[in-house]
């Protein structure tokens, strides 16, 4: 993404109140994707498009060794073990996950977030796991418990390991809530006045004190992620982590805005292979 792209969405923040302005209101998901691609490949030549998926690793090959190494023996194992059982543990009807989920719940991940024309609305694939369950006669899981929902999320995405990214904007609705992802993508927010590309846009690849800034292609290929060791963190307590940083209030997981920002998000990631599970510093 050149500077000029970035600075007439940045104008069109500070004159309409919005992420976008009229110059780029007639962009496309894919024409956005290949803007940020060639940002990021013109700002760093020598890093390959495929190495994305290793978020700011694909930065510093000491870090992606010590990565691999880590991955030999994940320290993760147990959390993705149990989210295996509660995956295959059938409900009270005697159904499983399997039985409500398009192909078995195998490589679908990829597919989320995806606009439901019949609800009007983005679903994630946290939404389309619980519509199984309720539809089964269980209760819906709370979208930020990481002993339900994030411990069989975790291992639902093992399903889709490789799959590519496929996220689909068509028709006015599902563009209207891809727009107002990337709205609050590029929108400044908080005490601190950052919007999420002021880091992961223009500064990715640089340091924010001892850490390396991902750039925004691959990053959602590999959510969840366990950080430390077993501790669980979903995409979505990323984005609230982050307008806690920039000291905003965070809006609520599972909201209107939290999805289309991750339907946005996701879309740019197009085209990428998932990465499930992963672990992270």
């Amino acid at each position: 993404m050149n500077q000029q792209y970035i600075m007439r969405l940045l104008t069109g923040m500070a004159s309409l109140g919005i992420a976008l302005g009229a110059a780029t209101a007639q962009a496309t998901p894919e024409s956005d994707r290949q803007e940020f691609i060639k940002h990021y490949t013109t700002k760093y030549p020598n890093v390959k498009l495929e190495d994305y998926v290793y978020g700011a690793l694909a930065f510093d090959a000491d870090s992606k060794a010590q990565y691999d190494a880590i991955m030999e023996f994940p320290p993760y194992e147990s959390q993705v073990e149990n989210g295996r059982k509660m995956w295959e543990t059938p409900f009270k009807n005697g159904k499983k996950y399997a039985d409500c989920l398009p192909n078995g719940g195998k490589q679908i991940a990829g597919n989320y977030p995806m606009f439901d024309e019949a609800k009007g609305k983005v679903v994630t694939l946290q939404d389309a796991i619980n519509d199984c369950r309720t539809a089964n006669g269980e209760e819906a899981y709370k979208g930020g418990d990481m002993k339900t929902m994030g411990t069989l999320t975790s291992y639902m995405r093992t399903l889709s390991d490789g799959m590519l990214m496929n996220i689909k904007v068509e028709g006015p609705k599902a563009t209207a809530a891809y727009e107002d992802g990337k709205k609050s993508y590029f929108q400044r927010k908080g005490q601190l006045n950052f919007a999420c590309s002021s880091c992961h846009v223009q500064n990715a690849g640089t340091r924010l004190r001892s850490e390396l800034i991902s750039p925004t292609v691959g990053q959602t290929v590999h959510w969840p992620v366990f950080r430390g060791g077993d501790n669980l963190v979903t995409l979505q307590q990323r984005y609230q982590g982050c307008y806690s940083q920039v000291r905003a209030v965070p809006p609520p997981q599972g909201g209107t805005i939290m999805n289309n920002l991750e339907y946005f998000h996701s879309a740019l990631s197009n085209g990428l292979p998932m990465k499930a599970s992963v672990f992270r510093k």
